[in-house]
């Protein structure tokens, strides 16, 4: 109701200045004769031409919606009527030669000049105003590109709680710029010092692109300073968007660990999948969800879930359908350790596309028992493989992970092994066999991320291996972004690897983590490396030559390929920690496909399965 009424306001007044400017042109034009102004043929032309204007505003702009006063969009949407009108009241001062054919080209310039100038007036008395008004949240804005000038208008024309006092930004040439009487008062090291000249309380980040480095440095100095940091969401979340009060934020553990937008080639990613059947093993996993959420949008014929866990598939169907019944002929309760019943489904499917997500992940566990990692890992994804590959699948694509590089442990080796499989039947089979290969994935089920949040709401303390250790660290829904975009453009054979920026420093993640919960009594505790674990992984071994993609995240490598009929042999005997490091090694057991074949000398083998 009330930007109505300052709409109606506004038009009126646009109205009155179109009427004035055709008396003062018309007085001006006739060499100031003030009878030949003063008559009704004159007055009902200026009050015509007065309402045509609001006419044309509302139809198009700038009654039809509320502008911020003075800016770029009302300046455009105003001139545009101002001109319709002009040309429409100078056709009929030529048609009719009621008044001078040159008043309507001057009328319109004066009253197009009078209009802005009223609205600078208005902006710059409101900008006053918001300077001079008391609040609790004097704010410092860290940014001074079209992100932060947006939202210092809005703030003003908003009348929010947040007052922005000054702005910081690394571009020198914007040094002096003033934005809304608000200046920049230099770079980001002058944070601590024009915090205390305008007593600031909050820095506002007003970087959408800002990179994880950026963000922890930000969160680092505004605790030294003493002020409260919110930041704004990132491009993808704002675009097309006026960043108001109500968008910002605290900062969180995504932006110190990284938050870029990612641009994907939709196009390629639809052409995959659409119209489709597509299966997902694990798919009520942290990833396998994510994936059949991400899949659900390219509107695939069918989406096919495989899992053995009920209860992660009733999550996985509630969170894409809304219901929980676990009705429907999409769902597979299955184990991928069972090749029979594997073949069964698959073949009554005919899927076009596998995402093989499921396997056993946590480290610490898989060194007590490599019997289960074998089992899953790698008797399991060649149970997926085979099935795959009898069902005459299109694209494969194997989720691997960066411990498979140059592996160090049994969860390293087991996929590692996987995806030398996977590069064996891109050979063998007429389908497209690929790997995907990221890091630890932010806040799925099992990582530091859920540990150490519930160790604080213990009260501590927070257990970190190593002082040193670090790992890299990406978010659900980008690395199955990613994933998607890697099976869509992937070569047969190859491992495509995610870039998942500079890694990160568990301690730092663990103190972040602390700092934002408000238990600074909560203290880090090192406890020593587990077998197996490294300080810092590798996305790359030593030998393997990484080649560009189309994607800018994505590099590709290959991996010698590893024969499942020799897997499948040794499989009821070698699965031992040993085996699985010797099987690992890229120069071994690539082509051993006959009994005849090269000997190897493997460890002595257990009295039993472990």
């Amino acid at each position: 109701m009330r930007e109505g009424v300052v709409r109606l306001t506004w038009a009126l007044m646009d109205a009155a200045w179109w009427a004035g400017a055709i008396l003062l042109t018309i007085w001006l034009r006739l060499s100031y004769d003030t009878t030949a102004v003063l008559n009704t043929e004159v007055y009902v032309t200026a009050g015509a031409v007065a309402a045509l204007h609001v006419t044309v505003g509302v139809i198009f702009g700038p009654y039809l919606v509320s502008h911020i006063r003075g800016s770029f969009e009302e300046v455009v949407s105003l001139a545009r009527a101002v001109l319709i009108t002009g040309l429409a009241f100078a056709a009929y001062a030529f048609l009719e030669n009621s008044v001078p054919r040159s008043v309507p080209v001057l009328a319109a310039a004066v009253a197009l000049t009078t209009m802005l100038a009223t609205r600078f007036v208005v902006r710059t008395w409101r900008a006053h105003r918001v300077s001079l008004r008391e609040t609790d949240h004097r704010v410092i804005i860290f940014g001074a590109g079209i992100a932060g000038r947006r939202l210092v208008r809005n703030l003003i024309a908003d009348e929010s709680s947040y007052r922005p006092v000054a702005l910081v930004d690394d571009d020198r040439g914007k040094r002096k710029l003033r934005i809304e009487g608000v200046p920049v008062k230099g770079d980001r090291f002058a944070i601590e010092r024009v915090a205390k000249r305008y007593n600031a309380t909050h820095l506002i980040v007003a970087i959408p692109t800002a990179d994880a480095e950026l963000m922890r440095w930000a969160r680092e100095t505004a605790a030294d300073v003493g002020l409260d940091l919110k930041v704004l969401p990132t491009i993808d979340k704002i675009l097309g968007h006026n960043p108001h009060a109500s968008d910002l934020r605290d900062v969180n553990l995504e932006d110190l660990l990284g938050r870029r937008p990612i641009s994907l080639d939709q196009e390629a990613i639809a052409d995959q999948i659409t119209g489709k059947v597509v299966l997902v093993t694990g798919a009520g996993g942290s990833i396998g969800s994510e994936l059949c959420r991400q899949i659900a949008q390219f509107e695939p014929a069918r989406l096919i879930m495989l899992e053995r866990d009920e209860s992660a598939m009733h999550a996985t169907q509630l969170s894409l359908t809304g219901r929980g019944l676990l009705e429907g002929d999409d769902l597979f309760l299955a184990d991928i350790r069972d090749l029979s019943t594997l073949r069964k489904l698959f073949r009554e499917a005919r899927p076009d596309i596998v995402f093989h997500a499921a396997a056993l992940k946590h480290l610490t566990l898989l060194e007590k028992h490599p019997h289960e990692a074998w089992q899953t890992n790698v008797v399991g994804t060649l149970n997926v493989l085979t099935a795959a590959a009898e069902a005459g699948v299109g694209t494969f694509v194997n989720i691997s992970t960066d411990k498979a590089a140059a592996p160090t442990s049994v969860l390293g080796y087991s996929k590692r092994i996987a995806e030398r499989l996977t590069a064996h039947f891109a050979t063998s089979e007429p389908g497209r066999y690929v790997s995907v290969r990221f890091g630890n994935v932010l806040g799925s089920r099992g990582s530091v991320i859920p540990a150490f949040a519930e160790q604080i709401r213990r009260g501590g303390p927070v257990t970190v291996t190593h002082p040193d250790v670090e790992r890299y660290f990406m978010l659900i829904p980008e690395a199955c972004q990613l994933v998607l975009q890697a099976s869509a453009m992937g070569r047969d054979g190859q491992v495509m690897v995610l870039d998942m920026g500079k890694p990160v420093r568990i301690a730092d993640v663990a103190r972040a983590l602390i700092e934002m919960s408000g238990r600074p009594d909560v203290g880090i505790v090192y406890t020593g490396l587990r077998p197996g674990e490294k300080l810092s992984e590798d996305l790359f071994t030593a030998t393997e030559t990484q080649v560009a993609t189309e994607h800018p995240l994505v590099r590709a490598i290959s991996v010698p390929g590893l024969d499942p009929d020799f897997v499948s042999r040794l499989s009821g005997e070698y699965t031992t920690r040993a085996f699985m490091e010797r099987l690992a090694d890229d120069t071994v057991g690539v082509l051993l496909r006959q009994a005849t074949g090269p000997r190897v000398d493997w460890p002595t083998p257990p009295s039993r399965s472990i």
